[in-house]
């Protein structure tokens, strides 16, 4: 697995990681009196697979809101690619290169699967309203590319039976590989995936986590997901950061947390002093 105090490393089965993409340096965020997320630092290292783990309430999703741009922390800074990010709003960290599913799926119900995914390349369409309207020109030229590159998306899915079906005829399995597709439409260098396996039976989860595994090794694509099945857990991510009640409990190889006595204690309910 990763050794933290290299530039580069290069995994068992042969991936490459490399160095710190995204810094989290002591983010304390609050909602009123509450305290969501409580000093916590990690890293997401370029290449890797870096889960987000803890129990129900423990501040998971609201980690990946600050991440993507939905909550800013009140304490705390975020690095991107070796800068301080500025607060932004999620449309300009989109434009940054990083996308994200939602543990509830957020798709058009009305619209086709294709028109969907189109949604995600929205952020490299550079054509506006006027001429798009019209169809000409750069503007038809622009269309016909990202076209080509959503078609290789549902192909890499394998989505093509339902390409032109719309999202709300689909059974729940595929209504989540069509929003990563969405994701990936965006050709993020930062995919981030908030239970990607929520309400999945078996076969479900093992089609989702080859294509994670795929995206991350054929893309190259850095993924942090947030997944409540340790059994995924375990034989997905490169690293593992444990969250309870908003504070940091264990961050390693999945091994190392695997036998981590705060993170058994969490999940097994025991007392907090």
């Amino acid at each position: 697995m990763l050794d933290e105090t290299e530039e580069g490393h290069v995994t068992e089965d042969g991936r490459q990681i490399g160095g710190v993409l995204m810094e989290m340096r002591n983010i304390t965020l609050r909602f009123g009196g509450v305290v969501a997320i409580k000093d916590i630092s990690f890293d997401i290292r370029k290449g890797e697979i870096r889960a987000i783990i803890g129990p129900n309430g423990a501040g998971k999703s609201s980690m990946l809101n600050v991440i993507s741009g939905f909550y800013h922390p009140q304490e705390g800074e975020i690095w991107f690619k070796g800068a301080r990010r500025k607060p932004m709003k999620p449309y300009q960290v989109a434009r940054q290169g990083i996308a994200r599913t939602f543990q509830n799926i957020a798709l058009f119900e009305g619209m086709s699967v294709i028109d969907n995914i189109m949604t995600g390349r929205l952020t490299h369409m550079r054509s506006g309203l006027f001429s798009q309207a019209l169809w000409w020109g750069p503007a038809e030229r622009e269309e016909l590319e990202n076209r080509e590159v959503v078609e290789r998306i549902i192909d890499f899915l394998e989505i093509q039976h339902i390409r032109k079906t719309p999202v709300a005829r689909l059974p729940y399995g595929l209504k989540k590989r069509v929003e990563l597709a969405r994701a990936l439409a965006a050709e993020p260098e930062l995919l981030l995936l908030d239970e990607p396996m929520a309400g999945m039976n078996v076969e479900e989860k093992e089609d989702m986590s080859r294509f994670i595994l795929d995206v991350n090794d054929e893309f190259g694509t850095t993924i942090a997901l947030i997944e409540h099945d340790m059994g995924v857990v375990m034989d997905l991510s490169d690293r593992v950061v444990v969250m309870d009640y908003g504070r940091k409990i264990g961050d390693g190889p999945p091994e190392e947390i695997r036998n981590n006595q705060d993170v058994i204690d969490a999940y097994l309910g025991v007392a907090h002093d």
